[in-house]
């Protein structure tokens, strides 16, 4: 029988140890945990992502600081806020909401946020420490869906996982956690030729390709665990890159969209603050 893989479960789990987490922190240091939130332009669906990363946080105890600004907000206006919010001890994390308006150079942007505030994983220096297995924070999308296969009891060490999409805030750092829990891990793309073919050789299919419903039942190994970490909007809601309806009687495990990966995106962020703001708390004891 196919095990459904509960997102919103495991990130209410997830979001009660970070409360006693902040709660201890407040005792200890006298301060709140923050959480600086950047938002630039009014795209509907990233306003969404920004309420519900917000409404997360307020139930931990964590404190979000709202920056929201006009789409045509200048690079350079954007670059300095990031450096007024890299020297705010009050603010622990930084989340700078993406795409950006096409004006913006993401890149830039991003590489301007002092890598122990990256709550989100996304810097150079966050991805070249998962690269080598350091200790680090890691993009929440690829944490969360280790944490979910930990969770639901899933042997990763000796399989064989696929991940289908290369980005380097899924993709990428997803590959790289399969491979430190010794998995045997194979990329694909666009590039790919017979993706179908390559998909059916996995014992752990994780799919972050952003095209929906792209893996049918075609690509499934029976008894296959299937991770699908797209969002697509379609007629009747939020649809993911795998054909559900097909693939889950091939499936031992799947998770489902909406309610599978993307609460525990939101759930890793919490997580990832309150540990950048430990570890803040920690140097400032030490000096």
């Amino acid at each position: 029988m196919t095990r459904i893989i509960d997102g919103n479960s495991l990130a209410a789990i997830v979001r009660e140890q970070a409360a006693i987490q902040v709660q201890e922190f407040e005792q200890q240091t006298g301060t709140t945990i923050g959480l600086a939130v950047v938002l630039v332009g009014d795209d509907p669906a990233s306003a969404v992502y920004v309420r519900m990363k917000e409404s997360d946080c307020a139930q931990v105890g964590i404190r979000t600081f709202d920056h929201r600004l006009p789409a045509d907000t200048s690079q350079a206006e954007l670059l300095d806020l990031i450096d007024c919010l890299n020297a705010d001890s009050a603010v622990h994390g930084i989340l700078v909401q993406l795409p950006l308006p096409d004006h913006c150079d993401e890149e830039e942007i991003i590489a301007r946020i002092l890598p122990e505030k990256d709550v989100d994983g996304f810097t150079a220096t966050s991805l070249g420490l998962t690269i080598r297995g350091q200790d680090g924070i890691r993009a929440c999308t690829p944490l969360g869906v280790m944490r979910m296969l930990d969770y639901y009891g899933i042997d990763i060490e000796g399989k064989h996982a696929v991940v289908v999409g290369r980005s380097t805030i899924v993709g990428k750092p997803q590959s790289l956690l399969l491979l430190a829990a010794n998995a045997t891990v194979t990329v694909c793309h666009s590039y790919t030729q017979d993706l179908p073919s390559v998909c059916r050789q996995a014992d752990i299919l994780v799919v972050a390709a952003g095209s929906a419903k792209l893996i049918d039942k075609s690509c499934i190994k029976c008894g296959a665990v299937v991770i699908d970490v797209g969002i697509n909007r379609g007629e009747d809601g939020l649809i993911g890159d795998v054909d559900f309806e097909s693939v889950a009687p091939l499936a031992s495990a799947i998770t489902p969209v909406p309610g599978g990966v993307g609460p525990m995106t939101r759930a890793m962020l919490v997580e990832n603050t309150v540990q950048a703001a430990l570890k803040a708390g920690s140097l400032r004891q030490n000096t």
